[in-house]
């Protein structure tokens, strides 16, 4: 089954989608109706990059998979091919828009350079490999703290006989963070255009190491956007719910959920020790507000504070 094909001007240049597979690429050009399958290996994508190299290419659009698309990324990167990674409820959404149900691998990448024609997502430069295994790094520290979390929780209720074995996981969970957090102080302490904005942003009381590293690895737009897109790609941003004569609560949706999560741990230091946040909570929560709504909105005050901080390099100052 082909999604339906529409007429487009010959200077919109090449889009082509690639379903990512963990053995296998589907490739659509768009323009040419022209699909293949390579093996998702470093034969076939060598292969592929050679194939690519005939096309000028204006996008290539791939899916995030987590992880299964990289080795293609970079090889595109390498070869200076624009490339675009697109999320795929986005593009799930789109094929419903396109009345289009069926899901093969052929048809999600012809749905997904499709979605580069139709809706020209711009092009946006990638983040280097000192970046990426920054990121690694602190999705691996993510996934070790829940999995100490759930292993303290299952510690509260397990038996005697048990006890010891969640005694030594936690504990081997605990060298493995510290090792992690090792790594990380040494990633970023060699990418010397982070050191000063490092400075900055632990500067202020209540922001320590954790919050530093994934604000310099997840949020590169930081002291570059005006307040209100900074709320919004750390999903502090309230959307407004209404309709006709209802007036709905607003709550805030999307953006980069790591940032959010380590902004409100350090919020709940920040209320405690930073006078400014401090105050800031104290005002909210006497006016009525709700204590966790008080806490978001100082996670979004707190946000466009060191936004300004690093856009103008000024360190913390009480006054």
């Amino acid at each position: 089954m082909k999604t339906t094909k529409h007429v487009y001007s010959k200077n919109q240049g090449v889009n082509i989608g690639i379903d990512i597979g963990k053995d296998a690429l589907d490739i659509c050009v768009y323009e040419s109706d022209l699909d293949w399958q390579e093996s998702n290996t470093e034969i076939g994508i060598r292969r592929l990059m050679k194939r690519l190299s005939r096309f000028g290419i204006t996008r290539l659009l791939v899916e995030a998979t987590g992880g299964y698309e990289r080795a293609l990324v970079e090889a595109a990167i390498t070869q200076s091919i624009p490339v675009i990674i697109v999320q795929p409820i986005q593009v799930r959404q789109f094929a419903k828009a396109q009345g289009v149900f069926a899901k093969t691998d052929k048809i999600d990448a012809r749905l997904i350079a499709e979605y580069g024609v139709m809706l020209q997502p711009q092009v946006k430069a990638l983040p280097g490999k000192k970046v990426r295994r920054v990121k690694d790094l602190l999705a691996r520290k993510r996934q070790l703290n829940e999995m100490r979390i759930q292993e303290l929780n299952r510690s509260h209720r397990a038996q005697k006989i048990t006890a010891a074995s969640h005694r030594r996981l936690i504990k081997l969970l605990d060298k493995e963070i510290a090792g992690t957090n090792v790594k990380l102080a040494s990633e970023i302490a060699g990418i010397s255009e982070w050191q000063r904005t490092y400075e900055v942003i632990c500067s202020v009381p209540g922001i320590g190491d954790g919050v530093a590293f994934t604000l310099l690895g997840e949020l590169p737009e930081l002291g570059q956007l005006t307040q209100r897109q900074i709320a919004a790609l750390c999903g502090l941003a309230p959307f407004n719910r209404d309709s006709g004569r209802l007036k709905g609560k607003r709550r805030i949706r999307g953006g980069r959920a790591p940032i959010r999560t380590v902004l409100y741990m350090a919020m709940l230091c920040a209320i405690r020790f930073n006078p400014i946040i401090k105050g800031f909570y104290q005002k909210l929560v006497a006016l009525g507000k709700h204590k966790k709504v008080a806490i978001i909105a100082c996670m979004r005050k707190m946000m466009c504070i060191l936004n300004a901080m690093v856009r103008d390099d000024r360190e913390w100052q009480m006054s």
